[in-house]
């Protein structure tokens, strides 16, 4: 699926401020080589629905063993791993005897202590991977989870790792025991326990986005063939909203436009931005925050959203607007399936020229058949003539003025709103008031 930097901002998958990003709150990975995994699944939507499938399937897979999953590995049991490698050590003996590991213990004593410390983060290690292979172990495993199972089941096939699966953790280990793991990790397995460590942090990151779907209930879509784009879904919310409300949408071919209306703050573009995160997630084989989704491939997805003027190239806001709309349409008229959303259509122009500019766009928009739009803004005005097009639906956040004080419901209910509410908000927040006293 086609996705621009500025929809992944548009719709905070990714943002400068991490905490307030799709990503962090999807993030419960246990390394940093699973969170650089996470980041790379998460930025990348599948190529087609057999892919996004697969992909369920392996989550799914997960999610049935969640409860199970071993606590042995962590970022640290990786760092000291990988920190072994890199320092430097007396050269530790291949197979010694109980003096010769003695003697190592009194002459290297600094070097033996880093020995056991690594040695024991190892065999943490390796325990907690193989419990992880037998956990999601299964004659017909989605081929990206086959693949990576098999590779560290060839790894195991040592003698030495079944003695590291029987080792009793509340036993201290011989002195020789130690010299040997610890020999046997650093000259011998070096780029095989690198390898296997990657192989995990993958796992790490498939493990978080099943944790992400168990923890908040998320449900997997349900992706249809068709030769143009639809979408349906009952109770989506937006997942970064601690008390979200849930909406309704249905588009289909034969109502694949949404003109949607309401005051500021009345809900307008959280419900376009629970949109766009739910069928970004949809596209990469996640769960998406909503009862239940149907939806078919789309092989775009754009939003104007954040529109902003730049100083330094001195474009203006509506300029930068106009170069949106223009470079949207540019991709849009290749045939494919595309998902449009746009959150107050030129605010950057007065009153009377953004009513002319943005019914003029409407009504281009809305002949294209291969794409789906969903479009905000405060021109409610333009509304009724454009109750002539079938194709077109017409929703709206109702907020109500009692005793001069304003009431969001946050429902999204069939029409078009009217609600003027701009001045009642200068009222009630005592700008006014400021002003009269100057």
């Amino acid at each position: 699926m086609n996705v621009d930097n500025t929809t992944l901002n548009d719709l905070s998958i990714f943002a400068h401020e991490e905490e307030l990003s799709v990503f962090y709150r999807l993030d419960f990975t246990r390394t940093i080589g699973g969170r650089a995994w996470l980041r790379f699944y998460i930025e990348r939507p599948l190529e087609s629905i057999q892919l996004i499938h697969n992909r369920q399937e392996l989550v799914q897979r997960i999610i049935n063993v969640i409860d199970l999953w071993p606590e042995t590995i962590n970022n640290g049991t990786v760092m000291v791993i990988e920190k072994y490698f890199e320092s430097a050590v007396d050269s530790i003996p291949k197979s010694p005897d109980p003096v010769s590991a003695m003697m190592y213990r009194l002459i290297s004593a600094p070097d033996y202590s880093l020995i056991t410390y690594t040695v024991g983060h190892f065999i943490n290690f390796i325990k907690g991977i193989t419990q992880i292979r037998n956990l999601l172990w299964e004659e017909q495993n989605p081929a990206e989870l086959a693949t990576i199972l098999e590779r560290i089941d060839a790894l195991l096939k040592r003698p030495i790792f079944q003695h590291i699966a029987e080792h009793d953790a509340s036993k201290k280990l011989k002195r020789r025991t130690v010299l040997i793991l610890g020999h046997f990790l650093k000259y011998e397995f070096k780029s095989q326990c690198l390898e296997m460590i990657e192989l995990y942090s993958r796992l790490d990151a498939f493990y978080s986005m099943a944790k992400a779907c168990s923890k908040f209930n998320f449900v997997f879509p349900h992706f249809e063939e068709a030769a143009r784009p639809e979408l349906s879904a009952t109770q989506l919310y937006h997942p970064l909203l601690p008390t979200p409300v849930a909406y309704d949408i249905d588009l289909t071919q034969k109502e694949n436009f949404l003109f949607l209306t309401g005051a500021n703050m009345a809900g307008k573009s959280t419900f376009i931005k629970a949109v766009g995160v739910s069928v970004y997630l949809a596209h990469v084989g996640m769960g998406v925050p909503a009862k239940r989704m149907h939806l078919t491939f789309f092989d775009g997805l754009l939003s104007n959203i954040q529109v902003a003027d730049n100083i330094i190239k001195g474009e203006s806001y509506f300029f930068n607007e106009v170069q949106r709309i223009h470079k949207t349409l540019e991709k849009i008229s290749d045939g494919r399936k595309w998902l449009i959303l746009i959150d107050e259509l030129f605010k950057g122009t007065n009153v009377q020229d953004a009513m002319k500019c943005s019914t003029v766009v409407i009504e281009g928009l809305r002949k294209m058949k291969n794409t789906l739009f969903i479009l905000s803004t405060h021109l409610y005005e333009i509304g009724e003539d454009l109750k002539k097009y079938g194709n077109i639906q017409f929703r709206f956040f109702e907020t109500k003025a009692e005793e001069g004080q304003l009431t969001f419901n946050y429902q999204l209910k069939e029409g078009i709103s009217n609600d003027r509410l701009g001045y009642l908000i200068l009222v009630n927040e005592g700008v006014v008031k400021m002003l009269e006293q100057l």
